[in-house]
């Protein structure tokens, strides 16, 4: 058995100066991104022939299925009432059984992908909403909303971004050991046993972390720069049927 799970450092998610609704807005918004990050594992790894997390009820967006009072509560909580000015959390992982897998090793790649893909996703979905907020002029940029709008993007990003990594057990590690020839894929997997404590130290250790922070920020740009490459003819597009329309 294994399991699929998310994890995010969050340098930055919550802007300072937001108010006591803003910063539980976006808590909210957090939990529910890692949700349906979760439920897009178990969605695929049912639709690879292993119905592990499904029978477990792991295919919903209801977020509460997918806490873990560890990482979801406990140590963002405690983070935050550090000095360290560091977030670091993560939801239950999903279950999955490697050998129900029709393609074990391959699935595995896909089941993994479905995570940051969701979250990629999602990020933009909301950019779209931010968007059409800003071109209809439905609130003000500075507004709750927009700043709402503007977190969401940039935590589905950083979710799909870190959890890419290929550090076990972080989804980029099965897509790792999917690419690598036989002859080295067993010793990357071992590693997983030092997972949580690798991805700490990638996090934490100084000059490693930057190493970190810069692969990290620069996924995030090239994302970015994609959706919203994207977006412009989907706008255009919405001009145009609005002008008709009126």
């Amino acid at each position: 058995m294994m399991a699929q799970g998310s994890m995010a450092p969050f340098l930055g998610a919550v802007p300072y100066g937001m108010d006591g609704v803003g910063i539980a807005l976006v808590i909210g918004l957090l939990v529910v991104c890692l949700g349906i990050h979760e439920a897009a594992h178990a969605w695929v790894a049912y639709k690879c022939g292993d119905s592990t997390a499904k029978d477990l009820g792991r295919i919903t967006v209801n977020p509460i299925v997918h806490i873990d009072p560890v990482l979801t509560i406990i140590v963002p909580l405690m983070l935050y009432l550090s000095p360290t000015g560091f977030l670091f959390g993560g939801a239950k992982p999903v279950p999955v059984n490697y050998h129900r897998l029709r393609s074990p090793l391959r699935d595995m790649m896909l089941v993994a992908l479905a995570g940051p893909v969701s979250n990629f996703l999602l990020a933009a979905l909301f950019a779209l909403a931010l968007r059409v907020v800003g071109e209809f002029g439905l609130y003000e940029p500075d507004q709750m909303m927009g700043v709402i709008l503007r977190q969401a993007v940039l935590l589905n990003l950083s979710l799909a971004a870190f959890n890419m990594l290929p550090i076990p057990p972080l989804d980029g590690s099965r897509v790792m050991a999917w690419i690598l020839p036989e002859s080295l894929r067993p010793g990357f997997v071992a590693i997983e046993r030092f997972g949580l404590l690798l991805v700490l130290g990638a996090i934490l250790l100084p000059g490693v972390r930057d190493v970190t922070t810069n692969i990290i920020m620069s996924s995030i740009n090239a994302m970015a720069e994609f959706i919203y490459w994207f977006l412009d003819p989907v706008l255009a597009l919405l001009h145009t049927l609005v002008g008709i329309v009126a």
